[in-house]
């Protein structure tokens, strides 16, 4: 009886029969996330501006067992996101999502010009719910389910100086993450956020080991950065049917950084 309530769970997270398809997954948490999903059953459809960037992803997974694709995607443009989902319907259709394309801008804010602003928005904002939206015509009219994820930040509840377009957009993508999820809902469609704190990464290792990087240490109350493996769980909970009755929500991975005192 215990043994078939452990199956039971189990297969809660499983993603066996899905495809996926996630944006900017040449590397960090886009990457990751392309590898986890691999490893819980999915068929994966990688995506990224400069296709050959995937390579690495791809040889990855297969070396996993797993089954991926890559394809060609700027998810600033529409007619690039419309060519990209017709490319991966010939193959076959996503129905979960991880929204994780995105670049940021530092500099103080009146230094920032308006170049920085448009390239930061056009990819974090705009970019997720092009992609988003696109994403649910294709289930709607196949008349299947469906999981958005997308990958804000809490810099979209919080705020730090010298990355305001970045902080911005990400306010952007929560609030359009709530918009989607109600809409959407009648649809079977569910649209949830996840809200990583400061992860180390390839692009940020260096930085967040360094004497500036441990400065930030003290302000987070488990007194450690996230690995790219704290964010496994709540991934597979938001991609999988373990989070059918969730949609809107916003999960936080930043070790308590959000509830620290001002």
């Amino acid at each position: 009886m215990e043994i078939n309530k452990l199956m039971v769970l189990e297969q809660l997270f499983k993603l066996e029969n899905k495809t996926a398809l996630i944006t900017g997954a040449s590397s960090g948490i886009g990457k990751h996330s392309a590898l986890l999903l691999a490893q819980a059953g999915a068929r994966v459809a990688v995506a990224s501006r400069r296709i050959s960037q995937l390579e690495t992803t791809i040889r990855e997974i297969e070396d996993l067992g797993g089954q991926a694709k890559a394809f060609e995607l700027d998810v600033t443009n529409k007619k690039s996101v419309v060519r990209c989902f017709d490319q991966i319907l010939e193959w076959s259709l996503p129905s979960i999502i991880i929204n994780n394309a995105g670049v940021s801008s530092t500099g103080k804010l009146l230094d920032h010009t308006e170049e920085d602003w448009d390239r930061v928005m056009d990819t974090n904002l705009k970019g997720s719910w092009l992609v988003a939206t696109e994403a649910a015509r294709r289930l709607i009219a196949a008349n299947s389910s469906g999981s958005i994820v997308n990958i804000a930040s809490i810099l979209g509840e919080r705020v730090i100086g010298g990355a305001a377009p970045y902080v911005i957009s990400k306010a952007g993508v929560i609030q359009s993450t709530k918009v989607m999820a109600l809409e959407l809902a009648r649809h079977q469609i569910r649209v949830n956020a996840l809200l990583p704190g400061y992860v180390i990464t390839d692009l940020n290792r260096e930085f967040l080991l360094s004497d500036a990087g441990q400065k930030i240490l003290p302000r987070i109350p488990s007194r450690r950065f996230n690995e790219l493996d704290d964010l496994n769980g709540p991934l597979l909970l938001l991609a999988s049917d373990a989070s059918k009755a969730m949609s809107g929500s916003t999960i936080a991975v930043d070790g308590g950084h959000l509830v620290s005192g001002l």
